[in-house]
């Protein structure tokens, strides 16, 4: 498969972009004779659970303090924070308050640098984050990352690279892996109750977005133009984390009206919408669409249908959350959604949270993962595998609906020994 840009010109270089909006390294595009296609790949059992408590304090170094400030490292038993990075003064104080650390960083190269922390919370802009989690793993840091995982394929290649080479941890902050009706799903899953899972639908729609495409002082964000698909983990996460399957190739197409946003954006992207159509490696189909100009409540929700049992996540408007069940006592049931993170995490942890309560448990799952020395759940093999399709995706867009393979990066069980 080529990853040709179709519009014959250069990558946007990282100089240029970080001068226009304060981003990193866009869309490059990688050697396909390094990439294998998925085949068929059986869902991995649950990380084991502790079997008992630990002592071990986990230093956490948070640098982006916008979204990084709403996570819980503060509040975990085994992890405190003790150093915060952020270029705006502004957010910087707000990070040491909130945090309550007294060491601040301006500069994401001095926070790699200090000896007094273990592992570095990557919360800065998306084009950012192979930058920033590569830097701080080769510092010897563990990283936990903001979505996406990447920005292109080639740099894909690069975290995962960079993940071997260190034996670093690494994980991604998927917020749709830990939503209380998905982690229902993930058990009625493992419970086989689905049967047959042979279609899956999930969708991130964010009507309203321009509101975050310009800051408060009306600058340019990294979200300015940025494509649908280079956003897809909140869709994609749904459907491998819960049916365990990869997805190997996609068909999409795109909409957009000529908005001036659309003709002059960084990321020379023509489309407000697109949507893709998946293939798994179990050959089922799976829809995706991402959305940043909709008349409709916005909304991030999934759908999984089975030959035994099927579930449709709640609908903007108050339509709830439902469990259909087959002929001959075919019937839809409202499903009332367990608030999980009552009873599945240390005690201070146990409240709502950010993004359907999953941000208590991605707190947990990174915290508990070094703690105990066992790759987190959402490692760079399943950073990776949410990635790349929508990577892929977005191409097949810019190609009129091309059918294109999608690369399989591997996953934790096919490496010997230890990596993250």
């Amino acid at each position: 498969m080529s990853q040709k840009q179709t519009n014959g010109k250069q990558p946007l270089e990282r100089r240029t972009f970080l001068k226009a909006i304060g981003g990193g390294a866009i869309v490059a595009v990688a050697n396909p004779s390094r990439l294998s296609l998925a085949g068929e790949i059986k869902p991995e059992p649950a990380p084991p659970k502790p079997t008992a408590k630990s002592s071990k304090v986990i230093c956490v170094g948070v640098v982006g303090g916008n979204f990084g400030c709403s996570f819980y490292w503060h509040e975990h038993p085994n992890s405190r924070v003790t150093a915060v990075c952020d270029i705006r003064p502004d957010r910087l104080e707000r990070m040491k308050e909130v945090f309550h650390c007294n060491t601040g960083y301006g500069n994401f190269h001095d926070l790699i640098k200090d000896k007094n922390v273990d592992a570095v919370a990557v919360f800065t802009p998306a084009p950012f984050h192979v930058y920033h989690a590569t830097k701080a793993m080769t510092a010897g840091k563990d990283v936990i990352s903001a979505v996406p995982a990447a920005m292109s394929l080639e740099e894909c290649e690069q975290l995962l690279d960079c993940v071997k080479k260190t034996g670093r941890t690494y994980m991604m902050a998927e917020t749709s892996c830990y939503r209380q009706e998905i982690i229902s799903c993930k058990k009625w899953a493992a419970e086989s109750k689905f049967g047959t899972i042979f279609y899956c639908e999930a969708e991130y729609h964010h009507g309203g977005l321009d509101s975050l495409m310009y800051d408060e002082r009306g600058l340019p964000t990294w979200r300015l133009g940025f494509p649908p698909m280079h956003y897809p983990t909140h869709s994609t996460s749904m459907i491998v984390w819960v049916t365990g399957e990869r997805l190997t190739e996609v068909t999409a197409v795109g909409w957009g009206d000529g908005h001036e946003i659309l003709q002059t954006n960084l990321y020379e992207n023509p489309f407000w919408n697109e949507t893709a159509f998946f293939k798994t490696s179990g050959g089922h189909c799976a829809r995706v669409s991402v959305f940043w100009n909709v008349a409709s409540g916005g909304t991030e929700r999934g759908q999984f249908f089975g030959d035994k049992m099927s579930y449709m996540m709640a609908r903007p408007g108050g339509v709830p959350g439902m469990i259909g069940y087959p002929a001959p006592k075919e019937r839809m049931e409202v499903y009332k959604v367990p608030q999980w993170w009552k009873t599945e995490l240390p005690e201070p942890l146990r409240h709502d949270s950010g993004h359907g309560g999953s941000h208590t448990f991605l707190t947990h799952e990174f915290i508990d993962g070094l703690v105990n020395g066992r790759r987190p759940a959402i490692d760079v093999y399943e950073a990776l595998a949410y990635t790349a399709p929508g990577i892929v995706a977005h191409e097949s867009v810019l190609r009129d609906g091309e059918t294109l393979k999608i690369p399989d990066f591997g996953r934790a069980g096919r490496e010997a020994g230890k990596s993250s």
